[in-house]
């Protein structure tokens, strides 16, 4: 399963924000076996989450979008994927009997917009907070505030399945460029993925579909590199 992430925000760009969820969804959605092939910043206008959202959707599995929900006037995901499905906005009963039981919000007391999504969308409900989310064909849309898209992603993890996978890592004590002839003979020995993250150390990273193979990746390169 090939996903995308869509982040929306001026605040992301701008640097006032630093986007945890990216980093967060990626390393659940690959601990599912998902590959995250996108992870793209867009501002807050209609037109270019609209754009993004609508190449997505055609590209990969499923896109998954964070941020931008709400009634101010920056909230302006639901309108951008509403725009990219080809559907309008209109209040969702649902959310609204949610919000009235569970929250104790009357209707009225609901700033405009609050409850609009997708025409035919499956509402997400937002147990931390308020402004719903929504599954729109392959999109999905969740909340910028961590704790809201966290519980909500739960609600729909079971949805992103991909092939089972096993990592280890190893820190090496050479330089990265040193070891590029090892790291071509492990990949040629081994049915392996090799990451390589260079710092004070290099962190390497294995992963393989057979447990039994990624033991013995490990341990060869253990033996043909300096641990640290």
């Amino acid at each position: 399963m090939d996903v995308a992430l869509v982040c929306v925000g001026d605040e992301l760009l701008a640097g006032d924000t630093v986007n945890t969820n990216a980093a967060w969804l990626g390393e659940r959605l690959a601990e599912r076996g998902v590959n995250v092939e996108r992870v793209t910043v867009v501002p807050d206008r209609v037109a270019d989450i609209a754009r993004t959202v609508n190449e997505y959707r055609a590209a990969y599995d499923a896109v998954v979008t964070t941020g931008g929900l709400g009634p101010t006037h920056d909230d302006l995901t639901m309108e951008g994927v509403a725009a990219a499905v080809g559907r309008t906005l209109e209040p969702s009963e649902a959310v609204l009997e949610r919000l009235a039981s569970e929250g104790g919000y009357a209707r009225e007391d609901l700033a405009a917009g609050t409850a609009d999504i997708p025409a035919g969308a499956r509402p997400l409900h937002n147990v931390e907070g308020v402004a719903p989310g929504c599954v729109v064909e392959n999109v999905y849309v969740l909340p910028g505030v961590p704790a809201e898209m966290k519980a909500m992603f739960e609600a729909v993890a079971g949805e992103f399945e991909g092939e089972e996978r096993h990592v280890d890592f190893l820190v090496v004590d050479e330089p990265e460029s040193a070891l590029v002839d090892r790291f071509a003979e492990l990949q040629e020995r081994f049915d392996v993925i090799v990451g390589s993250y260079p710092g004070d150390d290099v962190r390497v990273k294995l992963q393989a579909t057979d447990e039994t193979e990624l033991e013995a990746a490990t341990e060869w390169l253990r033996a043909n590199v300096e641990v640290a």
